[in-house]
C-alpha cells in the first residue's frame, strides 16, 4: 500500500542551500539567457560554435566535480569546497561585460564553470548529508525548485533590463554580479555543515580502485541511464535559437528560459515529494515521455505558440527527472562516497552534454533545427528502454 504523500518539514540547511542556488542561478541566467544570441547576433558565431562553447563549459564543470567530490569525501567536509566554488563564480562574473571577443567569452564561461564544478558535487553530497533518508527526494526536489526559480527570475530581469538599457548586453551582464556576491555571502555565513557521523568510515583515497568498486553496479546503471538521457537533452541554448528562428524578437528571447524554468520549478518539488513514496524509476520514465513530446513540438511547430508549448514541456520533463536522478545516486552509494559518486555522475553526464551539444549544432547547421530535436526524441526513446531495464534489475533480488 502506497503511503499518501504529505507536505514535508525539511531541515533549515536544505532551505538555505536552496536559496544560495536561487541567487547564483539568477546571476547565471541573466547572462545565459542572452549569451547565445549575443554570440550569434553580436559577435557572428555559428550555431555549431554555440554548441561547442556550451558543451565545453558544461564538460569542464563536470570534470572538476569528480575531484571536488572526492576531496570532500576524503576531508569529510563539504562546505569549504562548495563555498570556494560559489566564490570563484562570483569573482568571474565581471569578465562577461568586459569581454570584447568570442575568445574572452569562452574564457569567462570556462572559469565560471570551474566554479560550478567545485561546488556541485560537495553541495549535492551536503544536501544528502542534511536530509533524512525518507525525505531525500523532497530535499533534492526543493533544491532543484529553488534553483530553478532563480533560473526564471534571471531571464525575466534580463527582459526588463534589456528594455531599460536599450539592448546593451554589457550593462545587463554587470547587474548579474550582485546576486552572485550575495550567494557567496549566504553560503559562508548561513550554512552549517553537520559533523561526520562516527559510524561513517574515513577515506584516504576515494578514487582508489578498492573504493571505486564499492560504488557498485546499481550506481553505474543509474549513471548509464543518465548519460543516455543527457544525449537527449542538449543545451537549452538551442531552445533560445529555435524561438529566435521562428521570429521571436531579440528583447523577448529570455522568455524562452522563463517559460522552461517556471514549468521546471513548479514540478520539481512536488515530484520529489512523491518520489519518496513511489518508485522513482516510474517518475523518471514519465519525464522521458514528456521530453519526447516536447521534442516533437519543437521539431514540427512553425509558430511561436507550438514552440512555447514544447519549451514548457521541456521544463516539465526536467522537473520529473533531475531531482529524481540525484536522489537515485544518493540511494545507491555508501554515505562516505557520496561526493565521489556525485562527481562521477556529473562527469559522465557532462561529457554526454558535450557530445549532445556538438551533435545538435552539427545537425542544426547541416540539416536544420527539425533534425536536432528529432535526434533528441530518438535518444529519449532509447533512455526509456534503459530506465525500464534498470528498474527491473533494481527490483530483482540479487542471487
Amino acid at each position: 500500500m502506497i503511503k499518501k504523500p504529505t507536505w514535508p518539514r525539511l531541515p533549515t540547511g536544505i532551505w538555505v542551500l536552496g536559496f544560495v542556488s536561487l541567487l547564483m542561478d539568477v546571476s547565471s541566467e541573466l547572462i545565459h539567457a542572452l549569451l547565445p544570441v549575443y554570440l550569434v547576433v553580436g559577435l557572428g558565431a555559428t550555431a555549431l560554435s554555440v554548441g561547442i562553447i556550451e558543451g565545453i563549459a558544461e564538460a569542464t564543470a563536470s570534470i572538476v566535480k569528480v575531484f571536488s567530490g572526492a576531496l570532500s569525501d576524503r576531508s569529510g567536509k563539504r562546505k569549504p569546497l562548495a563555498a570556494l566554488g560559489y566564490g570563484l563564480a562570483a569573482m568571474t562574473k565581471p569578465v562577461f561585460p568586459l569581454a570584447g571577443s568570442i575568445g574572452w567569452l569562452v574564457a569567462a564561461r570556462f572559469i565560471d564553470r570551474v566554479g560550478k564544478g567545485l561546488r556541485g558535487a560537495p553541495r549535492d553530497a551536503l544536501v544528502a548529508d542534511l536530509s533524512p533518508p525518507d525525505l531525500r527526494g523532497a530535499s533534492f526536489g526543493l533544491r532543484q525548485s529553488l534553483d530553478t526559480v532563480g533560473a526564471f527570475i534571471g531571464p525575466l530581469l534580463a527582459i526588463g533590463l534589456m528594455w531599460v538599457f536599450a539592448d546593451d548586453f554589457s550593462a545587463v551582464f554587470w547587474i548579474a554580479v550582485v546576486p552572485a556576491v550575495l550567494a557567496f555571502g549566504l553560503i559562508l555565513f548561513a550554512v552549517h555543515e553537520p559533523d561526520r557521523p562516527a559510524a561513517v568510515r574515513e577515506l584516504k583515497n576515494p578514487l582508489s580502485r578498492a573504493e571505486m568498486s564499492r560504488l557498485g553496479p546499481r550506481f553505474w546503471g543509474v549513471v548509464a541511464v543518465a548519460a543516455t538521457f543527457t544525449l537527449a537533452r542538449f543545451s537549452e541554448a538551442f531552445l533560445i535559437l529555435r524561438a529566435e528562428d521562428v521570429g521571436l524578437r531579440l528583447m523577448w528571447v529570455p522568455l524562452v528560459l522563463v517559460m522552461m524554468n517556471i514549468a521546471y520549478a513548479v514540478s520539481a518539488f512536488p515530484v520529489g515529494v512523491v518520489s519518496d513514496h513511489v518508485d522513482r524509476y516510474t517518475l523518471l520514465t514519465i519525464g522521458l515521455g514528456v521530453l519526447i513530446v516536447a521534442d516533437l513540438f519543437l521539431a514540427f511547430s512553425a509558430g511561436l505558440a507550438g514552440i512555447f508549448i514544447g519549451i514548457a514541456l521541456w521544463g516539465l520533463h526536467m522537473g520529473f527527472t533531475q531531482g529524481v536522478l540525484s536522489a537515485l545516486v544518493a540511494d545507491t552509494v555508501p554515505d562516505e562516497l557520496r561526493g565521489t559518486a556525485f562527481g562521477f555522475f556529473n562527469l559522465i553526464s557532462g561529457l554526454a552534454m558535450l557530445v549532445a551539444s556538438v551533435v545538435a549544432g552539427l545537425l542544426w547547421d547541416s540539416f536544420g533545427p527539425q533534425y536536432t530535436f528529432l535526434a533528441g526524441s530518438l535518444f529519449a526513446g532509447v533512455t526509456v528502454v534503459g530506465s525500464i531495464l534498470l528498474r527491473l534489475r533494481m527490483t530483482t533480488p540479487p542471487k
